[in-house]
Order: C-alpha cells, then structure tokens, then sequence
C-alpha cells in the first residue's frame, strides 16, 4: 500500500501514524508547508519519506490524504489531477465538505474523490500533538463523490475501519448541516462565552480568578486554531448562520422566561437538556466517552495523594488520572480521581469511605 499526505498536522500525523500502526509496511509520503512536521515524521519512523512538493511520486498512490487548511486543499486537487491513476483516491479530513466537492465537480474528478472529515481532534494542534488513537472510537464521516464506483467506497470504509476508526457514510450536504450544529456552532459558543467574560470581568480579574470546572469544560475548544476555525466558518456559511438564528432565539425565550420568573419554563431547560445529554453514547459507542469519576475531601497536607493512591493501589485499582481542583463547583470537592470503568470506579468509592473519605459522586 502507498499512501500521500498532503499536509500533516494534528490530524494528518495521526492518521498517519495510525496507518504505519496497523500497515507496518506502508509507504507513507508526505509534503507539509511546515517541513520540520515531515523531518520529524522521518525520524519518528512515521512516514517513509520526505516530499519538497507535490510531484510524480504521489501518481501511484492508493490513497491521498489532503490535511492541509481548508483554502489550500482545492489547489491540491489541480496540481494532483494530471498525476493520479484512474484507481487512486483523494480525501480530505476538512471539516466542511461543500466546498471541496464543488471544486471537485469542477475539475471533473469526481470519480477519484472521496470526502472524509475524523470527528476527533483537540485544542493542541501541529504533529507534535498527533495520536495514533486520536481517531480510534471516533465517528469517521466518508462523503463520496457522486462518480466514485462502489467498491471504491466499500474498500475505503473498510479501510477506515481498520484504523479502529466508526466510517459513517454520509451525503456531503448533509454532513455540513449536521456539523453545524454539533461542532461549529459549539465553538463559536465557547469563543463569544470567552470574550464576554473577558469584556465582563471586575478591572481586578475576578472572573478570571474564580472560574472553575463547568466553564473550563465548556470553554476548552475556545483554545483552537483561529486560522483553522475562520476557514471552517467561511466555508459554511449558511448552516452556521441558520442554526444560529435558533440558538439566538432559543436564548431570547430563556432571558424572557428569567425576567417573567417562569420557574417552570426554566426546570424543563435544565431537565430536558440534562435528559438528552445523559442519553448521548457512552464508550464503546461512539466519540462521546462516558467519565468514571469521583470527588474526594482532603486535608491539604504532604503526603495526603500518596496515602490515597496507596490505599487503591493495595487493591489492585487502576487510576486513570488524578488531579487537584483549586476552585470548588457544586459538589465538586478538592481532589478528582478519574477511572477507566464503572467497576473500578464504584469500588474505589467504597473503599475510600470505609477509610473515612468524604467521597462525591457524579
């Protein structure tokens, strides 16, 4: 198998790296306008070699993967198409999908494009950050062009499946609305929630100093690329500005039901809303993973996470992280232990009360 990146970045040197995982003997090219990527990339034994630009060498490839931004993709596409043989298939890992399939149709390569956006990432971008299981148990979405024959499609969801990705095949249309409403409207969220705090806060920062858990949690994808976020948006214009106007008037009913007390009104939101979020997938499921977490009262003093550690070790309890919580939230208390399963979870619980631990559960 011979397989071109054309970018490689978070999501292409994972991608990568998945695929020298499970096709150890792989060739793997890649070109990157960030060359140090691709050096590195050498040298980590990801990639087999080191490309200064797109040339011929990408012709007899099985796969192309276009990792770069958004914008720059199309052009790739261009110098690619005097180059590809009739078997090789282009994708992408963009996360809007109008925009390459339009250009896609123009240059009449429709019969080699199959659109693909990895519904995983972070807000840590660049290779340096890249993750063999960044993709695994994530949503992988796979939009074909309207030529692209069948068993091209079969091969290359399989294909994605065995990178331990979920392929879902999608109509490119539909995938812009969709992610619209669960990827790029929850990141314009998190950046404007951001700026107004910022534009709120005391002249001594108070806001700042004080917030805790829930607005971190939410806040956390407000740390990503701006480059790579204003592509996204430009380049879904529509749907984001529709499934805004209904956030904006969704939030005009709930500031309504504040100033006329309808206490009522506003459980439901919180009920409803809590409903539906409880019932999104769990591990093993789909992207969305489930935390097995505690909380734990502590007295501040040395040695006090050693002794807790100790005591779960001694029973064969794995920790999947541990962490002190310097800003208390609702029940959240002063240390947060995270576990790998329920099981684990539920029996450290037990076996820290028995030792007198005031323990908080999710």
């Amino acid at each position: 198998m011979k397989i071109g990146f054309i970018g490689l970045g978070l999501i292409g040197g994972s991608i990568a790296r998945a695929v020298r995982h499970f096709y150890p003997d792989a060739e793997i090219l890649a070109c990157s306008r960030t060359r140090a990527s691709v050096e590195q990339a050498v040298h980590d034994g990801v990639v087999s070699r080191l490309m200064d630009h797109v040339a011929e060498d990408f012709g007899d490839c099985d796969y192309i993967f276009l990792c770069a931004p958004v914008s720059s993709n199309a052009e790739y596409l261009k110098q690619l198409k005097p180059l590809i043989r009739p078997s090789c298939i282009i994708t992408d890992v963009g996360s809007t999908k109008s925009d390459i399939h339009a250009r896609v149709t123009e240059l009449d390569m429709e019969a080699n494009f199959i659109g693909g956006h990895p519904m995983a990432g972070s807000e840590k971008t660049g290779y340096a950050n890249s993750k063999r299981i960044l993709i695994e148990n994530a949503y992988y979405v796979i939009t074909p062009a309207a030529r692209v024959p069948q068993d091209a499609v079969e091969r290359y969801r399989t294909f994605v499946e065995s990178l331990k990705a979920l392929p879902l095949v999608l109509d490119f249309r539909t995938h812009d609305y969709v992610t619209a409403g669960v990827s790029h409207l929850p990141h314009i969220i998190a950046s404007s929630l951001v700026n107004l705090v910022r534009d709120s806060d005391t002249k001594d920062g108070i806001m700042k100093l004080i917030a805790a858990g829930g607005f971190k949690d939410i806040t956390r994808i407000a740390s990503s690329s701006p480059e790579m976020w204003e592509q996204i948006c430009m380049t879904n214009r529509k749907n984001i500005s529709s499934i805004l106007k209904d956030y904006i008037d969704s939030l005009t009913r709930i500031r309504q039901q504040l100033d006329d007390s309808q206490a009522d009104a506003v459980y439901r939101l919180f009920e409803t809303s809590r409903d539906y979020r409880n019932s999104l997938p769990v591990k093993g499921s789909g992207p969305i993973q489930r935390i097995y977490e505690i909380y734990c009262d502590m007295v501040d003093e040395a040695g006090g996470i050693a002794t807790l550690a100790t005591i779960l070790a001694s029973n064969q309890i794995n920790l999947k992280n541990i962490g002190i919580v310097h800003s208390r939230e609702f029940i959240e208390a002063v240390l947060r232990i995270e576990f790998y399963d329920e099981p684990s979870m539920k029996q450290a619980a037990d076996i820290l009360r028995k030792y007198r631990y005031v323990i908080y559960e999710r």
